[in-house]
């Protein structure tokens, strides 16, 4: 499995002060932040987002404190620019879809399910002047949200990949992902991607490292007829998976 990395992606934890001086309350005696505080998470990702990518982010606060830097490692393992594009459950932030539309010059349609996230990130959208799509999915994933006959070069997703509910990490509707590993969501969404797809077109899935999950949406994908590459790529401490599904 090829592992991938773009340099050191970052920022400064002095610079992200320059930008939002609130994060001096969350520095110890020796400059570095608390991260454990989720208002410094939010700070510094929004700080990182502003300097680096050139996006102004609002934060839900109750969501999840999506990082920057990993969802635009995940882009980079399969835009290569101007894709017309459909993610699935942008989030508060609309993180994946302004990245996808300002930095590779996407055309881009993003669905959201809860009625809160859907007015953040349709803030967001607005707050960066992007063009994207902003579509209510009302409990559906692509089947009876997007318009019959519509097709994409690539359907996205950071899904939910937790086997069952989870306290104080995510919501439930931002982490259940149900069957046994986590892997139904998953399992739907590239079930139903198929008739949406142009005839080259792919899934590309920000999977944790998380092998009976991984496993388990490979195992259905390969049963599908799709060509199948895992994309394995760090950030900071962590591991994350790019699973990219080709169109059979």
């Amino acid at each position: 499995m090829p592992a991938w990395k773009d340099g050191k992606l970052g920022l400064p934890v002095k610079e992200a002060v320059n930008l939002f001086p609130e994060l001096k309350d969350y520095l110890d005696e020796r400059g570095r932040l608390d991260f454990s505080n989720r208002e410094a998470r939010i700070l510094y990702n929004r700080a990182i987002a502003n300097a680096v990518f050139g996006l102004e982010i609002e934060y839900h606060p109750g969501g999840l404190v999506t990082t920057p830097v990993s969802r635009y490692l995940f882009l980079k393992t399969f835009l290569r620019g101007g894709e017309r594009v459909l993610e699935i459950g942008t989030g508060h932030t609309a993180m994946m879809a302004l990245l996808a539309e300002k930095l590779f010059n996407c055309d881009v349609t993003a669905t959201e399910l809860d009625e809160e996230f859907f007015e953040y990130a349709k803030a967001n959208i607005e707050r960066n002047g992007a063009r994207v799509q902003l579509i209510r999915s009302n409990g559906g994933i692509i089947r009876w949200v997007i318009p019959e006959g519509e097709k994409f070069d690539v359907v996205f997703s950071a899904p939910p990949y937790y086997e069952r509910p989870t306290k104080g990490v995510l919501t439930e509707r931002e982490g259940l992902g149900g069957g046994k590993h986590g892997e139904a969501f998953s399992v739907r969404l590239i079930e139903e991607a198929q008739d949406y797809l142009d005839p080259k077109g792919k899934v590309a899935l920000f999977l944790p490292d998380k092998e009976p999950l991984i496993e388990a949406i490979t195992e259905k994908g390969e049963e599908l007829g799709y060509q199948i590459r895992d994309v394995r790529f760090r950030v900071g401490t962590r591991w994350r998976h790019s699973l990219i599904l080709n169109k059979p």
